[in-house]
């Protein structure tokens, strides 16, 4: 069975060696066959030359193209290299690399997709929002998979050639939400372990967290699109049920004059009530045709 552990890397030249070595060292205690693959998302400085010298195998892009489609690369790479199952892993040192052979068991139990956990472990150090902001988007996932989920950002997973193949990114942002929903929806058996997430070196700042009032609005329109993807019912069922019921409200405000007053009380707000409650309908009609046409 062939281990592929893949890195997304961008400007990470001060860190993407050490972690490497840690790879190194904890996959060679283990009698597994194992490949480290780095995808370099077209960084500025020696993150390429580094990985290289260190044993890994180095696809780069020609430019910086961002996370989601960094992860695309990585699963078209894994499964031509012949994985069997993947590890993702990130290149700041933050996720020991002790911790892949923990998840790599789990695989072997029977579990089909492996997240290493930050909250149910330790962690070292995070900024208030990023924490406050994962809990939150780990809500709604829970509440969209329905079942609980305690981070759902995490980028320190592992899952089998079966998951990689099945499950396709659409995001144009990041895959961790999406991955997660898509998995749980395909019945995939999905499980958390407990990790320790370790303070950033030096004073680098997260690629990722670079804006962070950016990342949460991606992140909270990726996961608008992947629930109305997978439960269009539901989805436009709520915003058309909104429409309705605030053209509802205007329509009995008018009736409630009319039998009051024995006035109408202005024709806008009639016409206003039965636009509201006209397009509340059809769009839970386009919740109905979206569930029957899904696959």
């Amino acid at each position: 069975m062939k281990v592929v552990i893949t890195i997304p890397a961008f400007n990470e030249e001060r860190t993407i060696g050490s972690v490497l070595e840690d790879i190194k060292r904890v996959m060679d205690l283990t009698k597994r066959k194992y490949q480290v693959l780095v995808v370099d998302d077209g960084s500025k400085d020696r993150t390429a030359a580094v990985a290289k010298r260190h044993g890994a195998k180095v696809y780069s892009h020609p430019h910086n193209m961002g996370l989601a489609e960094t992860f695309r690369t990585e699963m078209e790479q894994c499964l031509s290299a012949g994985a069997d199952i993947i590890v993702h892993t990130d290149a700041d040192g933050q996720y020991p690399a002790k911790y892949i052979p923990k998840l790599l068991d789990k695989l072997e139990e029977g579990y089909d997709i492996v997240l290493g956990s930050r909250f149910k472990g330790k962690i070292e150090s995070m900024p208030l929002m990023k924490k406050l902001g994962n809990m939150a988007f780990s809500k709604v996932i829970s509440g969209i998979v329905n079942m609980r989920i305690t981070d759902g950002q995490t980028g320190f997973r592992a899952f089998t050639r079966a998951v990689a193949e099945k499950v396709k990114i659409t995001s144009t942002h990041t895959y961790t939400q999406e991955q997660i929903i898509r998995v749980v929806r395909e019945k995939f058996r999905l499980v958390e372990i407990p990790i320790f997430f370790a303070k950033r070196g030096g004073k680098t700042r997260s690629r990722l967290m670079s804006n962070p009032l950016d990342y949460a609005f991606k992140a909270w329109i990726n996961i608008i699109r992947v629930y109305r993807d997978y439960e269009p019912l539901k989805f436009f069922g709520i915003f058309g049920g909104l429409f309705f019921l605030l053209g509802a409200l205007i329509g009995l405000w008018v009736i409630y004059e009319v039998i009051s007053t024995g006035q109408v009380g202005g024709l806008p707000r009639v016409m206003l009530s039965v636009l509201l409650v006209g397009v509340g309908v059809q769009i839970v009609l386009f919740g109905f045709i979206a569930d029957m046409m899904r696959k």
